[in-house]
């Protein structure tokens, strides 16, 4: 298991000597959203763990660029949309579109889903699989798109 908090701490003062304000700020975000974890669980972040905080703070960055821009603030996007650029490379490679349908399939097989219903149990295994490697909204549809056949 990788200590996030002291990658994050190396990165924050590499950052720092080299002066991209920006990064340290985003640094230092992330970093405290991965100690409040730490303080509200009780331990260190895993891997998946660390995905799901950096995949929030993602969404939290892209549903303040859609408020930002119904406001007409182009400044304050391209803010949030350089803070994501920053994130984007905590998250691991993502998967392409036929690679994520062949672990679909592996799922439903190994899960002997048959309908809908069974969707539940097909998509808890699939996030554990695809954590940060796909988009789950458009797995979740792809998944209902098997069972709708």
């Amino acid at each position: 298991m990788q200590n996030h908090e002291l990658l994050l701490q190396t990165r924050i003062k590499d950052a720092l000597k080299t002066g991209e304000k920006r990064q340290v700020d985003v640094l230092r975000l992330l970093l405290d959203a991965v100690k409040k974890s730490r303080i509200d669980s009780g331990k260190m972040a895993d891997e998946a763990g660390f995905i799901a905080i950096v995949e929030k703070m993602l969404k939290q960055r892209r549903d303040s660029i859609s408020h930002f821009e119904r406001g007409g603030r182009a400044d304050l996007v391209a803010r949030e949309e350089e803070e994501i650029d920053l994130l984007k490379p905590f998250l691991p490679e993502r998967l392409s579109e036929s690679e994520v349908e062949n672990m679909i399939e592996q799922v439903i097989s190994q899960t002997q889903a048959t309908s809908v219903r069974d969707m539940g149990k097909v998509m808890v295994a699939l996030k554990s699989l695809l954590a940060g490697r796909a988009d789950m909204s458009q797995v979740s549809r792809l998944v209902r798109g098997h069972f709708n056949d």
